[in-house]
C-alpha cells in the first residue's frame, strides 16, 4: 500500500506519506502501545511541574527494538529513506532511539506547544516523523502544526499518514479538545549539519 511521492524541494516544510501501514497494521501498532505502561512526558530541561503543563500534557510509552516490532521498524526505515531520497537529502545512520507511543487526552487538555526535536542530546536527531494512529474523526483539535515563516501549516490528519519534517523545524500539537488522539513519534539520527 506505500506509495512513493513526486520529487520534493529540500526546503519543504513537511512531508506527508499517505497509508504508511494498512488499517489491519494499525490496529495491531495500537494493540502494542495500549498495553505500554504510560507515564507523563517530560521536557529536556528541569521546569516544575505546572510550567511543563503549560508547555507539554502527553502520555508517552516506549516501543522497544525487539524481534515482535521490528516490522514496524523496518517500514518506517524504509519509507524514510525514500523521503529523505525525494526531498531532504540528509545524511542518515537510522534509528537511535526507541519509538515513542504518544496518547493526548482531551480530558486534560493533551497538547505539546511549539518546540523543535534537537537540544541537549546524546544523539543528533535529524528527521522526526508522526504516525497517526487515530482516525480523526475519534477527537477533536490535536494537529500537527509547523511554524513555517509568518504561517502555520497543518499536517494531514489521516490515519496511517506518516509526517516525516526536519528536527530543527518548530512545531507543535494544538490542545486536544475532546476524544483521544495517538501518534507514534520516531526520530531519526546521522552526523553533524555540514
Amino acid at each position: 500500500m506505500m506509495q512513493q511521492p513526486p520529487e520534493l524541494p529540500p526546503t519543504i516544510t513537511f512531508v506527508p506519506w499517505a497509508n504508511a501501514f494498512t488499517p489491519e497494521e494499525m490496529d495491531r501498532i495500537e494493540g502494542v502501545g495500549d498495553v505500554l505502561p504510560l507515564a507523563q512526558a517530560g521536557l529536556m530541561t528541569d521546569i516544575a511541574a505546572n510550567t511543563r503543563d503549560r508547555i507539554r500534557i502527553t502520555r508517552t510509552a516506549w516501543l522497544d527494538s525487539i524481534a515482535v516490532n521490528k516490522w514496524i521498524y523496518d517500514r518506517i526505515q524504509q519509507i524514510t529513506t525514500m523521503i529523505n531520497a525525494m526531498s531532504y537529502r540528509f545524511e542518515l545512520t537510522g534509528f537511535s532511539e526507541r519509538i515513542q507511543y504518544s496518547v493526548y487526552h482531551g480530558t486534560e487538555g493533551g497538547h505539546y506547544d511549539w518546540h523543535v526535536d534537537q537540544g541537549p542530546l546524546v544523539t543528533r536527531r535529524k528527521l522526526s516523523l508522526s504516525l497517526q494512529l487515530t482516525d480523526p474523526l475519534h477527537y477533536q483539535g490535536g494537529d500537527l502544526q509547523f511554524l513555517a515563516g509568518s504561517r502555520i501549516e497543518t499536517g494531514p490528519r489521516d490515519r496511517g499518514m506518516l509526517i516525516a519534517f526536519p528536527s530543527y523545524g518548530v512545531h507543535r500539537v494544538s490542545p486536544v479538545t475532546a476524544g483521544t488522539r495517538k501518534s507514534l513519534v520516531i526520530w531519526i539520527t546521522g552526523p553533524q549539519f555540514r
